[in-house]
């Protein structure tokens, strides 16, 4: 049942003499009417459509300053495929706008889908009506703050060629940073490389010390790239240093930093992160994956381990649990961890790398040290897509002696 009054404290209407202008997409009558009551009743000045086609003609024709769009349309009503490739089509044409999608069949993978797309919250159906206003509000709120800056900025081109050149001295600075966070383990190699697809990124690989027996393997990933999403890796940074060296295990150094995370950043930006404890003594593997790409264990004898348990990205959702696990490490085993802009690189026929084709080339140079193995790996990616990378990419290879 929709639901027609909120059904806790009212959220007073917006305090603004230039009405919200909003634009509503829905293949329901019924909700249509339904939200153009309670957006107008609240000051907003209102564009309805029912369908992707009449969506984007209006963001083609207007300016909006919000988007309250269903995922789900008649040609596809449960897995809101229609709507989650519709996002990056509304984006191609206003990428500043902000959108709020609205679907009766929300799962967390849908969740996590439309967030990559750039949604910046997520509601329910049946909805709330206090909740959905307030999401409104901060949305609205949000998107004519960005646009002023955005309008300050073309205006201020003239300092271009400093932002630049502190662009420049940032890159450095991120290249130190990464270029201390491998240590040398003793009984294990380690070689590590990060490729960002502007100036800076938002990967982040490390290996290093929590005492004379045990050390930390992690690898990282922030949505997004560029400056922003370099930020809140060297915050992500700072937290898992912190974190690692009160000795907590791995799911409880993930569910911390997924809370300090959510508590922190803008609900369209998550981190995913794989971080792991090796027990030196026992070469042992303790582990939690947040939804980051498998790091793969190869032993051997050519056998292939995906190394998955965990639970979900960090930053996107409050009391998260994970799971961990462990593996041994054996003489001989060599150990990929590495961030999508490998798997995810493509060649001039669009056609991406793929995880299959990591998991052949460690098979069949399992018996290089890890330094050569780093080596062909990123110079088989790099030819593979003509050294054009359109993600961040990092890669650490840890070999068992």
């Amino acid at each position: 049942m929709i639901s027609l009054h909120a059904t806790s404290a009212p959220v007073p209407p917006i305090q603004n003499p230039h009405a919200p202008r909003t634009l509503i997409a829905d293949d329901d009558a019924d909700i249509l009417t339904a939200l153009r009551l309670l957006l107008a009743n609240d000051g907003y000045e209102l564009e309805t459509v029912s369908s992707p086609a009449a969506l984007l003609e209006a963001i083609e024709r207007s300016q909006f300053d919000v988007v309250l769009m269903d995922l789900n349309y008649a040609r596809d009503t449960t897995s809101g495929r229609e709507g989650i490739d519709l996002i990056s089509r509304v984006h191609a044409i206003d990428p500043s706008l902000p959108i709020v999608v609205m679907t009766g069949w929300a799962t967390v993978d849908l969740a996590v889908e439309a967030m990559r797309r750039g949604v910046r919250d997520f509601v329910q159906k049946p909805w709330e009506n206090s909740r959905l206003l307030q999401t409104m509000h901060k949305q609205v709120r949000h998107a004519r703050a960005r646009r002023n800056i955005q309008h300050r900025l073309a205006q201020t081109r003239k300092t271009d060629a400093q932002f630049k050149r502190e662009l420049i001295e940032a890159r450095e600075l991120q290249e130190n940073l990464l270029a201390n966070t491998t240590s040398e383990i003793a009984g294990f190699q380690v070689a590590a490389q990060w490729q960002p697809a502007t100036t800076v990124g938002g990967d982040y690989i490390a290996a290093f010390h929590i005492d004379d027996e045990h050390a930390a393997l992690c690898v990282a990933d922030v949505v997004g790239k560029g400056l922003p999403a370099a930020l809140l890796m060297a915050n992500f940074q700072a937290a898992l240093k912190s974190l690692a060296a009160d000795h907590l295990s791995p799911a409880d150094v993930s569910t911390r930093i997924n809370d300090l995370l959510y508590a922190n950043i803008p609900l369209h930006k998550f981190v995913t992160a794989f971080y792991a404890v090796v027990n030196i003594p026992n070469r042992s593997l303790t582990f939690t994956n947040a939804g980051h790409n498998p790091p793969l264990l190869v032993h051997k004898n050519g056998e292939c381990v995906r190394l998955e348990a965990g639970g979900s990205v960090l930053g996107a959702f409050p009391n998260a649990s994970f799971a961990e696990e462990q593996v041994q490490l054996q003489r001989g085993d060599r150990l990929l961890l590495f961030t999508d802009g490998l798997t995810e690189a493509v060649d001039q026929y669009g056609e991406q790398f793929g995880e299959q084709s990591l998991i052949d080339l460690l098979r069949d140079h399992s018996h290089e040290n890890a330094e050569d193995l780093k080596d062909i790996l990123f110079k088989a990616v790099g030819q593979f897509c003509g050294n054009t990378f359109r993600d961040d990419a990092a890669l650490m290879v840890i070999g068992i002696d």
